[in-house]
């Protein structure tokens, strides 16, 4: 392969990756315009990325726990930078530790999110 095929694979590849993420966003965005409406708030909520997260932990548990998440995500990305340099087995047990934690909330976010409308843990998995 020549330099240029190899770009060309590249741009595909970049292509097909923003396709995705597009898709996967409206995908998103239609769901959540429909947890909002039958929650009683504004429909346009669900089209500002951060912001409809905010608005989903409102609904369903509180948004105390929404920044400890993005606290906590942060603390995560931070973690996973500097140990990226430093390959150091402690500070990855403490990345994966707060990536652990996060997930733990947010699937107890979910569940009070299907409890929020009458649903059990059934909905919740899936």
């Amino acid at each position: 392969m020549n330099d240029t095929q190899v770009l060309e694979v590249l741009l595909a590849m970049v292509g097909v990756i923003i396709t995705v993420g597009i898709a996967m966003y409206v995908i998103t965005a239609i769901a959540y315009w429909q947890i909002f409406k039958k929650a009683g708030e504004k429909g346009w909520k669900a089209l500002i990325p951060v912001y409809n997260s905010y608005i989903i932990y409102k609904i369903s548990w509180k948004t105390s726990m929404f920044w400890i998440v993005l606290i906590l995500g942060v603390v995560y990305a931070v973690l996973s930078g500097i140990n990226a340099s430093a390959q150091s087995g402690v500070l990855s047990f403490l990345a994966y530790a707060v990536y652990i934690v996060v997930l733990v909330i947010g699937i107890i976010a979910l569940h009070k999110l299907s409890k929020a409308f009458g649903h059990g843990a059934g909905f919740t998995v899936g």
